[in-house]
């Protein structure tokens, strides 16, 4: 009766996590960013596209926001907005918006000569960080996969390794967090990563406004849910292991 009340306890957890980290995985909002480049004084807006030179009247500012993650890079603009975390989300969102490829950013932009020479060298960080992501979302699906086919016939063995790769995911998306915080507070500059597309018309002291996004508060929170099911269930693989014998 224990261990079906824990092995239920860790079915719940664990399928919370792995929910958690493909909703992280799949959604574009990492990392957050808000700007006013190209915003001159008399409040034209001098890059991007045509159309948002329509969002702006003399006087008035008009902020271009980002967000990106493993999938997509996108921005959006917005009159009036204020630059937080709330602006951000999706229903609150001014479309159309403009995306590309975020998996490999940032890696040279063509827009001219080659590489661009605006190329930002935190390319190797994205590159660790873009494998440590698809390594970590497949080992909480291969965990689930055993456990589901565990469960119904209570192996131990399936439950002994769906834990450990339920706490092996739960470690590579801690080790994930962590690089992305490293990255964020230490490691990059922001005015000259946000504004990477754009370094030949903005200037250099731009102000730009960071956030952390709601995929990366997704996958903080499914981090302790993960190990502590992953460690349930092994624990619970263990004993049944234990009495067999």
């Amino acid at each position: 009766m224990k261990a079906g009340v824990a092995a239920l306890t860790a079915g719940v957890l664990g399928s919370t996590a792995v929910l958690l980290f493909l909703l992280a995985f799949g959604t574009d909002y990492w990392l957050l960013a808000a700007d006013t480049c190209g915003i001159t004084e008399d409040g034209n807006i001098t890059h991007w596209t045509a159309e948002a030179e329509g969002l702006a009247e003399a006087g008035t500012q008009v902020l271009t926001f980002h967000h990106e993650g493993f999938f997509w890079r996108c921005c959006f603009f917005g009159e009036g907005h204020s630059a937080n975390i709330w602006t951000f989300w999706y229903t609150s969102q001014v479309h159309p918006k403009h995306c590309v490829h975020g998996y490999l950013f940032p890696m040279p932009i063509v827009l001219g000569p080659f590489p661009h020479p605006s190329y930002d060298t935190t390319a190797v960080y994205r590159g660790f960080w873009t494998a440590f992501i698809i390594l970590a979302v497949a080992a909480a699906l291969v965990g689930g996969l055993l456990l589901v086919c565990g469960v119904p016939f209570v192996s131990a063995r399936s439950y002994k390794v769906g834990g450990g790769f339920l706490i092996a995911s739960g470690s590579l998306f801690l080790l994930l967090i962590l690089l992305f915080v490293l990255w964020k507070e230490l490691v990059a500059d922001f005015q000259k990563y946000i504004l990477l597309e754009r370094s030949e018309v903005c200037l250099e002291d731009t102000p730009v406004h960071v956030f952390y996004g709601w995929s990366f508060f997704l996958a903080a929170a499914g981090v302790p849910l993960s190990l502590l099911s992953g460690l349930l269930f092994f624990l619970i693989g263990r004993e049944m292991t234990e009495s067999l014998e």
